[in-house]
């Protein structure tokens, strides 16, 4: 059986659902004061929102993983944003992004160490907020157009899955994880499938991550911002599956209960698809809500039936189709856990 030293899971990641107000809101709930916060309008064809602690919660410090803009064409002042985060949520002001008057919105929220550091374990000083307990860092570093440059995550861990987006000019976010190793990447922003990697030049390893002098992840003077991921068992798992085709699909065994999971088809080109258990309506094991990062499409489900089934173990594939159980194609996954299938103190996960 899994055990894990996280033994309740909604202290370092949570969603939160929230209905905007057109004017500022303070959406409280999270559990703990989140460092890295994703937003979404649920009902609408509005850009998916990221900002974090090290950027800044502010009207510029945000990304789209639908986009590909630097950090200041993001209109947070016309289109919402985070203004602060407090101990148990955060703030968000008016805009159709973030906080639209009788729109519904997801917030999913991390945990990490704050404001951040200056890291010199590698050629490039970052600057790094990590937290170690959980295997999450954000690092934001300025490119010295050096190919094999190494830069500091700080989890003292060796990192499964990197997100990296250049800030300063329009370029997409390049994605690293271990199943594909540094032969491939993959696009946050793109429905792309696996392409060849001039991105990664080592295997990451327990304090550094290496890369090209590639635009994407380290032209000289650029910057960028990092999310490192490292495994936690019990709490995190960053894998792959083979789809079956069929609605009896594929089980994926995680080691507890999921409360988040995206999925990518890596040998064909599809959207990438999130669910998670909270915007979930039929009840039971059943998840039918899904939204895609790549797009700034709305939330889809309900009448369509169900995507996937979160178990206490793992989850498990409900539909035939390409963009999460086409038949013998290959998916890579991110999933958090919202308990573990047996914790530190004994107690067991059950499904919903």
């Amino acid at each position: 059986m899994a055990y894990t030293t996280i033994n309740k899971s909604t202290e370092h990641f949570n969603t939160k659902l929230y209905t905007g107000t057109g004017s500022q809101l303070a959406v409280t709930g999270v559990g703990f004061q989140p460092d890295f916060i994703w937003f979404k309008n649920r009902g609408t064809t509005n850009s998916h929102g990221l900002q974090d602690v090290v950027r800044g919660f502010n009207t510029t410090g945000i990304q789209s993983t639908n986009g590909t803009d630097a950090d200041p064409s993001f209109n947070g002042s016309t289109l919402g944003y985070v203004s602060a985060a407090g101990s148990d949520g955060f703030t968000v002001e008016a805009g159709n992004c973030a906080n639209a008057s009788g729109n519904t919105y997801v917030g999913w929220n991390w945990k990490a160490n704050g404001a951040g550091s200056s890291n010199t374990d590698g050629s490039i000083t970052s600057t790094v907020s990590a937290n170690t307990t959980s295997g999450f860092s954000i690092i934001t570093y300025t490119g010295n157009g050096t190919s094999g440059a190494t830069i500091g995550h700080g989890l003292g861990a060796v990192p499964k899955m990197i997100i990296i987006k250049r800030t300063d000019s329009s370029n997409g976010w390049g994605v690293y994880h271990h199943t594909l190793g540094t032969g491939k990447e993959l696009y946050l922003n793109y429905d792309f499938s696996e392409q060849s990697s001039n991105f990664w030049i080592t295997t990451p390893t327990t304090s550094v991550f290496s890369v090209s002098n590639s635009d994407y992840v380290n032209l000289n003077t650029a910057t960028y911002v990092a999310y490192c991921f490292a495994e936690k068992t019990g709490y995190s798992k960053f894998g792959s599956y083979v789809g079956n085709g069929n609605a009896d699909g594929t089980f994926v065994y995680t080691g507890f209960k999921p409360a988040f999971v995206i999925v990518k088809c890596s040998t064909t080109a599809t959207d990438w698809e999130l669910s998670d258990n909270k915007r979930t309506t039929s009840g039971g094991n059943v998840i039918d809500k899904e939204l895609r990062p790549n797009t700034n499409g709305a939330e889809t489900g309900g009448t369509d039936g169900r995507y996937i089934d979160y178990l206490s173990n793992g989850f498990k594939l409900r539909q035939g189709f390409g963009n999460w159980n086409n038949s013998g194609d290959t998916y890579i996954y991110m999933a958090f856990a919202e308990a573990p299938l047996v914790g530190s103190n004994g107690v067991t996960a059950k499904a919903r």
